[in-house]
């Protein structure tokens, strides 16, 4: 496939991991803040193709498995109430609550169904007037855009049956989270290509600068990965703190301004909640007041009892980069894709689930708990 698979070639993937061989002579830690990057670099083993002195952690940068347990618990709530359709992408309906997850509310009658974007929800409200259609929106920056026009569009169309249940995050402050951490062993960041399709890089300058850690905007393929570690790599041997765009094909450093516009008009930034690692200032979006109509949590006003993670679950943990998966004693035995714990194992870009369906073992990889660089 054109633009896909030579982003995968073999021989190219092993002159890009023995330049990073060549050049690497001091032992680095490296963050990707992408899910979908976790799940390439497990599911091709990129970690085997580096010196062992390069060691690859795996940063917050799965939506659905930093969608807090409260935000769950208020969707299942939602969803059981009568009139009410609720619409959501397929990878938060196994999603364990404190207490259930969308797919059990919608085993015990619940009309919850799975849709592929915003505006199948939107047409849902058209064709269902007598109905209270409610839409699940999370994601990061990237499906900002898609949510904010869904909403846009319902005001304009003087929708009065859909509202929208927003749990928005936004990267840049989850990675000044990391960093700002006491145990922050992370030297370097690869930036999530798509959220900066969206936004641009220029808000990762002032990290770069702040923390002193060099910021690679990185795709999603072998190549894009160990392209962007190369030049990670190359800044930390310099002594550079810089960001750059390895995304080129993709990404531009302004990003795309009519995305920004519409979601700058629809959202507002606010505070939020992150599973497993908790308040997090100014890293979510929430909808305005002049598009409060269309907020769920306004329309319905539930008021619900406090959420509590499982406390056999180390997903804070795996999210902040600071331990692995299967450092939980539960791994692979009581929490699987089939019986999770914690979100990381439900989506196919959770941590937990790659190193369980890829068989990534202790022996495998370099251990988190001996690093010793701390991270500025």
């Amino acid at each position: 496939m054109r633009f896909l698979d030579e982003y995968r070639e073999y021989d190219s993937v092993q002159r890009m991991a023995k330049e990073i061989h060549r050049i690497a002579t001091h032992p680095w830690t490296i963050m990707e803040v992408c899910g979908g990057q976790t799940y390439t670099i497990v599911k091709s083993g990129l970690q085997e193709l580096l010196p062992k002195g390069i060691t690859l952690v795996h940063g917050p940068g799965c939506p659905v498995c930093v969608t807090p347990v409260a935000m769950i618990d208020r969707a299942v709530a939602t969803a059981s109430l009568p009139q009410v359709i609720l619409c959501s992408f397929g990878d938060m309906l196994r999603v364990p609550g404190s207490a259930q997850s969308l797919l059990d509310a919608k085993a015990l009658g619940a009309d919850v169904r799975i849709v592929y974007s915003p505006l199948d929800a939107l047409q849902l409200a058209r064709l269902h007037p007598q109905r209270e259609i409610v839409f699940f929106a999370v994601g990061f920056e990237t499906t900002a855009p898609a949510n904010a026009m869904a909403v846009w569009q319902a005001a304009r169309e003087k929708l009065t049956n859909f509202s929208m249940l927003v749990s928005h995050v936004l990267v840049p402050p989850a990675m000044e989270a990391v960093l700002a951490s006491p145990d922050c062993r992370v030297q370097a960041f690869l930036a999530a290509g798509h959220a900066c399709m969206v936004t641009g890089y220029h808000e990762y300058l002032s990290i770069s600068s702040t923390y002193l850690v060099p910021i690679v905007v990185t795709g999603f393929e072998p190549l894009d990965l160990l392209q962007g570690i190369l030049m990670l790599v190359e800044q930390l041997e310099s002594g550079r703190n810089e960001v750059e765009n390895q995304y080129t094909r993709a990404v531009q450093q302004a990003g795309n301004t009519h995305a920004q516009q519409r979601v700058s008009e629809v959202f507002e930034v606010t505070d939020r909640v992150w599973r497993g690692i908790g308040n997090i200032a100014s890293s979510g979006l929430r909808l305005r007041a002049a598009y409060r109509d269309f907020d769920a949590e306004f329309r319905f006003g539930l008021i619900l009892e406090e959420a509590e993670e499982s406390r056999e679950c180390i997903a804070g943990l795996v999210l902040q980069g600071m331990r692995r998966p299967y450092d939980c004693p539960a791994f692979g035995t009581r929490c699987t894709p089939d019986t999770p714990l914690g979100a990381p194992m439900v989506s196919s870009e959770g941590a937990c689930a790659a190193y369980f369906h890829f068989g990534r073992r202790k022996e495998d990889e370099p251990s988190l708990v001996s690093l010793a660089s701390p991270c500025h």
